[in-house]
């Protein structure tokens, strides 16, 4: 008989069997199941060159082949690859092949991840102080460090965007913020008051360490699994309305998180992720749908939403879900940063939803006509306002030129004015510049002894004297003819009488006799603006020698054009061209009222006079 190795198929360990007659046909494991050497001595087994699984006879030893690549496969160097570790959920001692990744317990069925248990048995084995860390993707929420066992003095390196949570015989005793630690006495103060750590650097205690992701993780899907009733509040009408979204979620109570929602499962992954046993998104999902169906009905009553305009109002829709929403999830230590609902889904093809469309239709139609009549209304009142505005333009132009006119009929009226005065002024030096020559002469005349009555009578016997020179002899001795020489002695006192008549009506002045009458005046005289004598018939005055003043001529006031022919300052009744007559010299304006106008525009208004 020959010894050989046979592998328990219920736990993967190796018993020692015999082949022969008298060999033993059953063995017990220490697993507790009963091997069946003949039956379960045929197993299978990866082949390590090939990768194939294959079966073959453990009796045969190292001779087994793969019978794919033909490579030896139960060789003693194949036995070295075999491992021996502890269940992580109920501790029982397991053996299997190094190179395999998973192995699921026979006790309690958990799966073992076999690198991961691996290494744990590794630092058991070598007493060394572990590193403690936490490095994986953002999809992940709360992660179980899989080492539980620990040394004294181990390492822990918390991240920024990590907490960690410290677990002993299953008290969660310490949370730990962005950091590292180490795992001993005096960094533990929870640990320190329950339990006294071992001093010596070999010794281990049993312990867990949870890390909880704290970043904001964005865009977590949603969605109502139906459809949501209820009646629209614009017309009555009952409608079926789905909803979808998504949702931002971060961590605000880490240690509620872990005890009310994780407890000792390995850990919770935003989604659903290999690898963990339950979601957020599974986890909520019924709070979610529950929240969203109950609630999205009565925001849209509430607010009076039509339908058809639902999208102008997703921002008010979310905000009120998520204000229902947060409470339920803050009671498992999360918080919701923010809530979107990106798309409500209208029933199109439900008649109801049909028959509120084209309601909706007519309405805008008849809005879009009402505008338009708004429209029309107001572009009819800024042509108006516009004609009103042209209008008045117009006006103040014509008002404009008016006055422009009057004042240009002032101005050539105050320049007429200012030009008569200059000529009375004119007037008034030349008589006073003759007065104050005939002063000045009169005071040489006193100055040299005689006055002006001295020259009169000078020349009246100048004159005299020249008279009778020209007589003939005959007629100056008294000969000659008596009728001629009569004659010609009345010319010459004639002539002399003629030129001293005045002179000497002044000189008798003085010489009335007692109560004789003052001699008339005659008519037409004038009064020396010089030296004031009254009433003088000559040329010059005869006091002062001063020049008789022209009489002025009289502004001509009361004259008027022709409106036919165009004859300019007539004062007669009957123009002298054409023989019009001369129309009426006033006039009465008919914009003002302005009565008894003589000019040819209104002085108030300017309008000019009609024609």
């Amino acid at each position: 008989m020959s010894k050989f190795v046979i592998e328990c198929p219920n736990c993967g360990k190796y018993a020692e069997a015999r082949t022969g007659f008298f060999a033993r046909k059953k063995l017990d494991c220490s697993c507790g199941y009963t091997i069946n050497v003949r039956t379960d001595k045929l197993t299978g087994r990866e082949c390590p060159h090939c990768g194939n699984m294959v079966v073959f006879d453990q009796s045969e030893g190292e001779r087994a082949k793969c019978p794919v690549c033909g490579e030896p496969i139960n060789t003693m160097t194949e036995q070295d690859k075999m491992a021996e570790f502890s269940c992580a959920q109920c501790g029982v001692r397991l053996r299997t092949n190094k190179s395999a990744e998973k192995y699921v317990c026979p006790v309690c069925d958990f799966e073992n991840f076999i690198p991961e248990r691996l290494m744990s048995e590794q630092i058991k084995k070598d007493g060394l102080a572990s590193i403690i860390k936490y490095e994986g993707d953002n999809d992940t929420l709360v992660w179980k460090h899989p080492i539980e066992d620990f040394n004294y003095g181990s390492q822990l390196i918390v991240h920024e965007s990590q907490e960690a949570i410290f677990f002993r015989d299953g008290q969660a005793l310490d949370l730990f913020g962005p950091g590292r630690y180490t795992l001993e006495t005096q960094q533990l103060p929870l640990l320190e008051k329950v339990y006294k750590l071992p001093t010596d650097t070999e010794g281990t205690f049993h312990s867990e360490v949870y890390f909880i992701n704290k970043a904001v993780q964005m865009a977590i899907k949603w969605g109502t699994p139906e459809k949501v009733r209820f009646i629209d509040p614009l017309t009555g009408v009952p409608l079926e309305l789905g909803a979808s979204g998504e949702l931002n979620l971060m961590v605000s109570d880490s240690r509620r998180l872990l005890l009310k929602l994780v407890g000792t499962m390995k850990g919770i992954a935003w989604g659903d992720s290999e690898g963990f046993t339950k979601s957020v998104q599974a986890s909520f999902r019924p709070l979610i749908t529950t929240a969203v169906k109950a609630n999205l009905s009565s925001v849209i009553k509430d607010n009076a939403i039509d339908l058809l305009e639902v999208d102008e109002k997703l921002e008010m829709i979310s905000e009120h879900l998520r204000e229902k929403l947060l409470p339920g999830f803050e009671e498992y230590g999360l918080t919701i940063p923010q809530f979107y609902v990106t798309s409500i889904v209208l029933p199109e093809n439900d008649p109801n939803f049909k028959r509120i469309r084209e309601l909706h239709t007519i309405t805008l139609q008849a809005r879009a006509y009402q505008a338009e009549a708004t429209v029309l209304t107001a572009k009819a009142q800024s042509e108006a306002q516009y004609r009103t505005a042209q209008e008045q333009s117009k006006a103040a132009i014509e008002a404009a030129r008016r006055g422009a006119v009057l004042e240009q009929q002032t101005t050539e009226t105050e320049i007429a004015r200012r030009e008569a005065e200059r000529r009375v002024i004119a007037a008034q030096a030349d008589a006073q510049a003759q007065r104050m020559a005939g002063l000045t002469e009169a005071e040489i005349m006193a100055a040299k002894g005689y006055s002006q009555k001295d020259v009169l009578q000078a020349e009246v016997q100048k004159a005299y004297a020249e008279g009778i020179g020209n007589m003939g002899p005959a007629i100056s001795g008294g000969g000659g003819s008596g009728i001629l020489g009569d004659m010609l002695g009345l010319g010459v006192g004639m002539a002399a009488a003629s030129t001293v008549a005045p002179q000497i009506g002044e000189m008798m002045q003085g010489f009335r006799a007692p109560g004789a009458a003052a001699p008339v005046a005659a008519s037409g005289g004038w009064d020396c603006p010089g030296c004031g004598t009254r009433n003088i018939q000559s040329r010059f005055c005869p006091e002062c020698g001063a020049k008789k003043p022209s009489p002025a001529a009289a502004p001509a006031t009361d004259f008027w054009d022709c409106p036919s022919c165009g004859t300019k300052g007539i004062t007669s009744k009957f123009c002298p061209e054409c023989g019009a007559r001369r129309p009426s010299l006033t006039w009465t304006c008919p914009d003002c009222g302005t009565a008894d106008i003589r000019s040819k525009f209104c002085p108030n208004c300017g309008r000019k006079k009609d024609e």
